[in-house]
């Protein structure tokens, strides 16, 4: 009987990280920005229908990149958790801190156990009161959290993006100017000239009454551009 082949623990967790990396660097960029009312979501997104970003609760939105299956499963898991742990506890028991920690430990257990590791990068931010409370959690393929501040971009050329977004981002900017560093920091990454058709927009404005999520439709997006 053949001896099975053997991989190293080693070199087998650097092919998945490898073959993760690859898929998510196949999508489209997601861009997240803090602005003086809340925290914005900018997608490079053709379709109309499949959504790379949605709220989770009263103040928390999901952002996702990498393969829409497979980041569209962890998004409704996450609703289902938020749903009950505010059922079972109380709504102000729901923040992006613990979703960020389930999707963690979810995405850290497939990456280590199953044979094929997720092809997704997902981001869960939380919207506060006060600025410079916000809170904005970028979870990798492998379960490794990061804590952000100001911006970040998952899926996609997104250190191209950051290098870009570090030298022209400043803090409390409106919402107009976070757009438009949005659409020129995801053209001059990916070199293409991006339509309104194409942007998905989002916010988790701090000023609104209830539920902080909204979206940002063309002819407001048209506005805002100018």
């Amino acid at each position: 009987m053949p001896l099975p082949y053997y991989v190293s623990p080693e070199q087998m967790m650097q092919d998945k990280a490898e073959y993760a990396q690859k898929g998510i660097s196949k999508g489209r960029s997601t861009i997240v920005i803090e602005y003086v009312d809340g925290i914005l979501f900018f997608a490079d997104n053709p379709s109309l229908s499949l959504n790379k970003i949605s709220e989770v609760y009263d103040r928390i939105a999901f952002a996702g990149a990498g393969k829409y299956s497979e980041f569209e499963s962890l998004r409704k898991a996450g609703i289902r958790h938020a749903d009950l742990k505010g059922y079972a506890y109380s709504r102000e028991d729901v923040t992006a801190k613990s979703l960020a920690n389930a999707y963690s430990q979810s995405l850290g257990t497939m990456f280590s156990q199953e044979l094929k590791p997720l092809e997704v990068e997902i981001l869960v931010a939380e919207v506060h009161e006060g600025q410079g409370m916000n809170e904005i959690y970028r979870i990798l393929y492998d379960g490794n959290i990061c804590d952000e501040k100001g911006y970040t971009v998952i899926g996609g050329k997104s250190e191209a993006i950051k290098i870009y977004l570090k030298d022209k981002y400043k803090a409390n900017m409106p919402i107009e100017e976070a757009i438009k560093l949005s659409v020129e920091a995801l053209e001059t990454g990916v070199n293409i000239k991006l339509t309104k058709e194409n942007m998905e927009v989002a916010v988790l404005d701090r000023k609104r009454n209830g539920r902080k999520f909204r979206r940002i439709r063309i002819d407001e997006l048209t506005a805002f551009l100018g």
